[in-house]
């Protein structure tokens, strides 16, 4: 993502223009937008026309529109994010208050508006959108004989870019051996031109081959064969990147016990993806020792919070992106408060999870928010109850010695 143009006051009112360079950027724009934002962007627009014989004629145009947001609608596969909303400022072709929505594109500008001004939590992410750095972190191959999964792993997600399915025939009766062998060629032969056609070698990333039995194995000795055989330098370069590990099955949901294998883990020690897993681990072992270190869910968070146990000395607050696409505002400024209180007032450290990576799911069985505390805490989340129970008893004798 590149900053085109930054106008934002110290009260956080203002706007910001975007420009889009790839896939992974429509993802930030889709967690920055929110209901009731102003969003301006340009648009194609089918215009009818009437001519003075009554005769009538549709035309496109491209117009530059100012909409304020109602509904998001992205498509995690394909990165296209669809906005829309009432049209608030008159043009050419538009009247106020028509319907229109913008299909934000790569390689164009948007500027954006915040309706209750641009806080901490969406300055952040713009900062985090637009750092050169940004990439993604690992490619993945789940597969098995016939079947193929392609995932790529960002700092933000987990996303399938493709899957390959072909017919492999068991090995099983008299010829078959060699109807085998051809067709798992060929199912490895689409499977790598699948791959090269998403992967850009030059990031030089680690690339997992997961499979059950031999299969990932075979695979590999099929891409350096290959690259070998073409003269391809560029795949042959990644030899010492690819790393097969074992999978249950080439269907997608066993990505989670390959990322979770000691050799995944060490390769991937840098990763955003490894961090988040590494700290959830740490909390989830705290939450096993059951010493008033761990809290979790909203009320034992911000209790804790308030306590002045999520502060300096290790104090650390794990919350979920999902969080702060609320769409009621109030809710939103709740835990964005939440985050500048540790942050800028205690002294703690605020990590945002991604929703789409197994560490961000678990976060969201517990609440969306959890935290680790630089001091133990008991009753969190039961102390209003205990002190409602002494004033009813209290209420009670007294009315009794009455």
């Amino acid at each position: 993502m590149r900053l085109v143009k930054q106008a934002i006051e110290r009260d956080g009112s203002g706007t910001i223009t975007l420009f889009p360079e790839d896939p992974e950027d429509m993802w930030f724009t889709y967690n920055l937008i929110r209901p009731s934002d102003l969003l301006r962007a340009s648009a194609l627009r089918r215009i009818t026309t009437e001519s003075a014989t009554g005769s009538t004629s549709s035309t496109r145009v491209h117009i530059n529109l100012l909409i304020r947001v109602e509904k998001l609608d992205f498509d995690t596969q394909s990165s296209q994010l669809h906005v829309s909303g009432r049209i608030i400022e008159e043009t050419k072709y538009t009247k106020v208050g028509q319907w229109h929505t913008l299909d934000l594109e790569l390689n164009r500008n948007f500027t954006l508006e915040k309706k209750d001004g641009w806080d901490s939590v969406a300055r952040n992410l713009v900062k985090e959108a637009c750092d050169p750095a940004k990439q993604a972190d690992v490619w993945a191959v789940i597969m098995q004989e016939g079947l193929a999964h392609l995932v790529v792993l960002t700092g933000q997600r987990t996303v399938l870019r493709q899957k390959v399915e072909t017919t492999v025939p068991k090995k099983r009766g008299t010829g078959k051996q060699g109807d085998h062998d051809k067709a798992l060629e060929k199912f490895f032969q689409t499977t790598l031109d699948t791959l090269l056609r998403h992967i850009d070698l030059s990031a030089n990333l680690p690339i997992l081959l997961a499979s059950p039995g031999f299969v990932a194995q075979a695979f590999l000795k099929f891409i350096l064969e290959t690259a070998t055989r073409t003269g391809n330098k560029s795949l042959m370069g990644q030899k010492g990147n690819f790393v097969v590990v074992h999978a249950a099955s080439g269907y997608l949901h066993s990505l989670n016990e390959v990322l979770q294998s000691p050799e995944v883990l060490a390769r991937l020690k840098d990763t955003k993806y490894a961090r988040e897993t590494k700290l959830m681990d740490t909390f989830m072992s705290l939450l096993y020792k059951d010493d008033g270190r761990a809290a979790y869910g909203p009320r034992e968070v911000e209790q804790a919070v308030e306590k002045g146990a999520v502060g300096r000395g290790g104090g650390i607050l794990l919350i979920c992106d999902s969080l702060f696409r609320a769409q009621d505002v109030g809710t939103r400024r709740r835990w964005v408060g939440l985050v500048d209180r540790v942050r800028e007032t205690e002294g703690g450290e605020v990590r945002v999870l991604s929703g789409t990576h197994e560490s961000g799911k678990q976060l969201e069985g517990l609440g969306g928010i959890a935290a680790m505390l630089t001091f133990p805490l008991e009753y969190l989340d039961g102390e209003d109850e205990v002190e409602d129970e002494i004033a009813l008893s209290n209420g009670n004798t007294a009315g009794e010695k009455t």
